[in-house]
């Protein structure tokens, strides 16, 4: 199962690995199972209800069960670290990004190889966007470029320059044709990617723009600021309707907020946002005022990288120094964020 490890001032929950028997921590205890990665973990990604998607310096690609924390399969292929890893919902399709200038899709029943490449880039790739149906990719790279791929063939439907584009993240609106890109440029830019051309450009920050998400209605999209010091390191909701506004700002970090989600609509959570930093916390949001419900520090983690919400009170962590960490939003009025396990 995985040592019971002490952590700050955690409570424990039940993680039950498929056939075994369900065990639970002392408070003040969280669940360390054997990790996902021999190396940093740089991108996390939900992929069914109870799988997550990840990669790593360590160059490879692990489906992990993040209820029991045992890793499914592991793909390897890459020759440089994994920047993104991403996946269509419910999709058996995994696509990652790497420094090594390429992307990979892979299939989670099929074998060990990637099932199609998309090479074309100069530089590192560092966006990675697949359409609801998983038939198209997006993706991006400090090449100043964004390309436009047929998953199934692996040809490049369309290649865009914009001068200065070094690209950050990438996402699908849901339900739309149209791709979320932020850029160390510090703007956020709307995409139709029917004719791979930008649909709108909000305002440039004062920061690099390091990662972005959209709602689930597709009515919001969020992006996140590098900084330090306590200057910059916002994350910011924009209104993708007409409007196209800046709807609000939350502002806490001490340093680059590295990761902006969304969570899942709960039937006793108020919308929320959560961000993850540089400076080893997560913080939990309310998305109308712009309070923070809750704010989670990952001693001993490092800077962290990347968040995926697998539900409206799961989110995973990944990190720099300590793997992949399972954090639960608890309560109801007044809610906390607690470490439950870490793979």
């Amino acid at each position: 199962m995985g040592k019971l490890q002490s952590k700050i001032s955690f409570n424990t929950t039940k993680y039950r690995a498929e056939g075994s028997v369900g065990q639970t921590g002392p408070a003040g205890a969280s669940w360390q199972h054997s990790p996902a990665h021999t190396d940093a973990v740089t991108s996390v990604a939900a992929l069914k209800p109870d799988l997550c998607v990840s990669g790593g310096r360590d160059k490879s690609v692990a489906v992990s069960s993040w209820r029991s924390g045992a890793a499914l399969r592991r793909f390897t292929g890459h020759e440089r670290e994994v920047t993104k890893v991403t996946s269509a919902l419910d999709s058996s399709r995994v696509f990652s990004a790497s420094r090594d200038k390429t992307v990979m899709m892979w299939e989670l029943h099929g074998t060990e190889g990637p099932r199609q490449h998309f090479p074309g880039h100069d530089l590192v790739v560092t966006g990675l966007a697949v359409s609801p149906d998983a038939s198209q990719l997006c993706t991006g790279s400090r090449d100043n470029t964004v390309c436009k791929w047929d998953t199934e063939t692996g040809e490049c439907l369309g290649r865009a320059a914009i001068s200065r584009n070094l690209v950050t993240h990438l996402c699908w609106v849901p339900g739309e044709p149209y791709v979320i890109q932020t850029s160390e440029d510090k703007t956020t830019r709307v995409w139709d990617s029917r004719q791979l051309q930008v649909a709108h450009t909000f305002p440039a920050k004062q920061h690099i723009q390091t990662c972005c998400d959209v709602s689930q209605d597709g009515r919001y999209c969020l992006s996140s600021s590098s900084g330090s010091g306590g200057h910059g390191a916002e994350a910011t909701l924009w209104d993708l309707r007409q409007t196209r506004g800046r709807v609000c700002e939350y502002k806490g970090h001490f340093q680059t907020t590295t990761s902006c989600v969304f969570l899942p609509r709960g039937p006793t959570l108020a919308p929320s946002i959560a961000t993850s930093s540089s400076d080893s916390t997560v913080k939990l949001w309310d998305q109308g005022t712009a309070a923070c419900l809750a704010t989670l520090c990952l001693e001993g983690s490092g800077p962290l990288a990347s968040l995926a919400a697998c539900d409206s009170r799961t989110l995973l962590c990944a990190s720099s120094n300590s793997g992949i960490h399972v954090l639960r939003v608890r309560g109801g009025a007044e809610l906390s964020l607690e470490e439950v396990a870490a793979f």
